[in-house]
Parts: structure tokens; C-alpha cells; sequence
């Protein structure tokens, strides 16, 4: 890979990265219109937010780390429609602790101590959740879900046989936008004045403290931070600090959610995305960010980010899907790989870690028992 200063990845603007950039929005979109449909929160300050964070990833590391929604607080938000204030306190306090433990070295200490095979683990599963999620949009949308699908394969047989560019996110997301727009029309433009001040009150951060980030916590530490930096680790051969991804993730939370942002992190499902379509550098980052500018200029109402059929998601999902799960399997026991994702499946992935980082610890204790054993005979 071409190289800038401090040895870091020169960023590239082509067709490649431009079509990486739209690689997760099948995972981001969803979340945030759902929020946005059943919470009081403007999604043009969500976008704006994201455009903003986006930019500035692709500028700091110099490849495509994503940034996503916090998928915990955006599934109980959807389906409990809480308030501004309580989905602000889940990013405050979630900023406040990862910024420290990035701070004092926190995340280094983690992942010396985590077993690979439960971070694979970890990105098996949430593989396994993109792919149940993939399957309900093209359930509810197979039409455009068999058009995405069929222009993937295209692309991946073309470039398989004549190294043909893979545009294929791109042009499947230009056909969901086209057709909406040639059903309802094109969105008026709206109006973004200075996002106003969201503080939570005490109540909000009592709520947040015990019924949202508890159950945020082991998806960012896993997903959001240790999976992704073994992940950058598999592409691209580069090294990512994980307290530089947890300072990151602590500064983009304390700056966004008091002014309308929606709580965010980075994402192992969202790079292995992200690079399947053709991202490379942190060009695909800023390209990101400027669609999510357009977006907060022209689709800042549910109803609006609503035309862009659900098929389209599902059909990109499917791919980035098993990229992630290919990688996963690069693991050093693949028994405890297997159950975490499973049981990520059958409850949800902090039970999954839970009990696979038991299952690791308890399979290293009596493989060194037995070499024990041996070495005293």
C-alpha cells in the first residue's frame, strides 16, 4: 500500500473508495431511522454528527475505521422510544469511560489478556447477527434485495476475471435512491440552524448508568475496539492502537451527544464492510462523511431516509456478513470461536463473551494442567 508521511496509508479519493464508503450503512441507516422514528431526536444533527466523526477518522488513522451507532443503546432506544436526555447520558457516560481507559492504557492491558479466540469469537458472532439482520430485510423487500444481491455477484465475477473495479455498493445505493426518488420525488432541501443544547438530568444518568451501558460496555470493548484493531491487523497489516480507538470513541461522545449526535463508536462489522466494497484508505471515510452531509441537507426526516428500499441494505449486508465471518475464523481454539457465536445468536454477544472468555480461561488452566502432568513424569 502507497505510504504518506509517518509511514501511514496516503489517502486516495477513486471508485474503489467511494464505493467502500457506503459499505455499512446497511448497519448504520436502520438504527438511526428507527431512532428517529421512535424517539424525540432530530436525525439531521444524528447525520451531521456522523459526517463530522467520519471525516475526522479518515484523517487521524488513515483508513476506513468506521463509525457506527452504539447498537445496544440504539436496539433498547427503538424499542423503548426513550427521551433525548436518556439516549445523551448512555454517550456521556460512555465517553467518560472510554476516554479514560484509553488514556491510562486500559485497552493494551485488556487485550494482552483476552484470548484471540474470543475476540474471533466475537466478530463470528456479530457476523451471525448481520446475517439474521440481512434476512429480515429481504424478507420484508426481496425484490431489491435480489437486485443487490445479483449486482454484487456481477461485480465479484468481473473483477474474479477481468480485476474490475467493485462499484457494486455504489451502484446498488445510487438504484435505492433513484428508485425512491422516482416514486416520491426528491426531498426538499432542509434547514440546519446550530443544534441545540441536550443535557441530561440526574434521572437520565441513573437510567443510563443501570439499564444502558452495562449492556453497551462488552459490545465496545469486544466489537468496537478490540475486534477492530485485530481486524486492521488481518487487511490492511497495520498496526491500530485499541486505546487510541477507545480515546477516539470517548472524544466523539462527549463532543456530539449534548448537541443532538447519537451516541457512536468504531466497528469490526463495519470495516470488514467497508474494505469488501473497496475501501482502502481514509478516503472512503471522508467520501462518508460527505454523503451523511447530503443526507442531513436532504433526508433529515424519517419519511425521507424511508424511500431508500430496505432490500438494498440487506443485499449489502449479506456480503459484509461473511467477510466478517471469514476472518473470524482465524482462530487459535476454534470450539470456544463456535460457542461464543452461537450463544451471541441464541441470547445476545455479551453473554457470549462472558461466557466464552470462562470457557478460554478454563481450556488454557487445563491445557497447562496436563503439560504439568507431563513434564513432572
Amino acid at each position: 500500500m502507497e505510504e504518506g508521511r509517518s509511514g501511514l496509508p496516503a489517502i486516495r479519493f477513486n471508485l474503489s473508495e467511494a464505493a467502500g464508503s457506503v459499505g455499512d450503512f446497511g448497519t448504520i441507516l436502520p438504527i438511526v431511522l428507527g431512532v428517529a422514528l421512535v424517539c424525540n431526536v432530530n436525525l439531521a444533527y444524528i447525520f451531521l454528527f456522523f459526517a463530522l466523526w467520519y471525516a475526522i477518522s479518515g484523517i487521524y488513522y488513515r483508513l476506513p475505521i468506521p463509525v457506527e451507532p452504539l447498537k445496544a443503546v440504539g436496539a433498547i432506544a427503538i424499542a423503548e422510544g426513550l427521551t433525548a436526555g436518556e439516549i445523551a447520558a448512555s454517550g456521556l457516560i460512555m465517553g467518560v469511560i472510554f476516554l479514560a481507559l484509553g488514556l491510562v492504557g486500559g485497552m493494551r492491558y485488556l487485550s494482552d489478556r483476552i484470548p484471540t479466540s474470543v475476540i474471533r469469537g466475537v466478530q463470528a458472532g456479530l457476523a451471525l447477527l448481520l446475517l439474521k439482520t440481512s434476512i429480515g430485510f429481504v424478507a420484508d423487500d426481496p425484490l431489491f434485495a435480489a437486485i443487490s444481491v445479483i449486482i454484487v455477484l456481477l461485480f465479484f465475477l468481473a473483477a474474479f476475471r477481468w480485476e474490475v473495479r467493485d462499484l457494486s455498493a455504489l451502484l446498488v445505493l445510487g438504484i435505492g435512491v433513484g428508485a425512491g426518488a422516482l416514486t416520491a420525488g426528491l426531498p426538499p432541501l432542509s434547514a440546519i440552524s446550530l443544534p441545540p443544547l441536550v443535557l441530561p438530568n440526574p434521572a437520565d444518568l441513573v437510567f443510563a448508568a443501570w439499564y444502558l451501558v452495562p449492556s453497551q460496555i462488552p459490545l465496545t470493548l469486544t466489537n468496537a475496539i478490540l475486534a477492530t484493531a485485530l481486524l486492521a491487523r488481518d487487511l490492511f497489516k497495520a498496526e491500530v492502537d485499541p486505546d487510541r480507538l477507545s480515546r477516539t470513541i470517548g472524544v466523539m461522545n462527549i463532543v456530539s451527544v449534548p448537541f443532538g449526535g447519537f451516541p457512536m463508536c468504531h466497528g469490526a462489522g463495519g470495516l470488514a464492510a467497508q474494505y469488501r466494497f473497496g475501501a482502502r484508505t481514509g478516503g472512503s471515510n471522508i467520501i462518508a462523511g460527505i454523503i451523511f452531509l447530503g443526507f442531513a441537507l436532504f433526508f433529515a426526516s424519517p419519511e425521507s431516509l424511508a424511500l431508500i428500499p430496505m432490500g438494498v441494505f440487506g443485499g449489502l449486508l449479506i456480503f459484509a456478513a461473511v467477510e466478517l465471518g471469514k476472518h473470524s475464523m482465524k482462530t487459535d481454539s476454534i470450539s470456544v470461536t463456535v460457542v461464543i457465536a452461537a450463544i451471541s445468536v441464541l441470547i445476545n454477544i455479551t453473554a457470549g463473551f462472558v461466557i466464552g472468555l470462562l470457557l478460554a480461561w478454563a481450556r488454557e488452566r487445563y491445557r497447562r494442567g496436563r503439560a504439568a502432568k507431563r513434564e513432572a513424569l
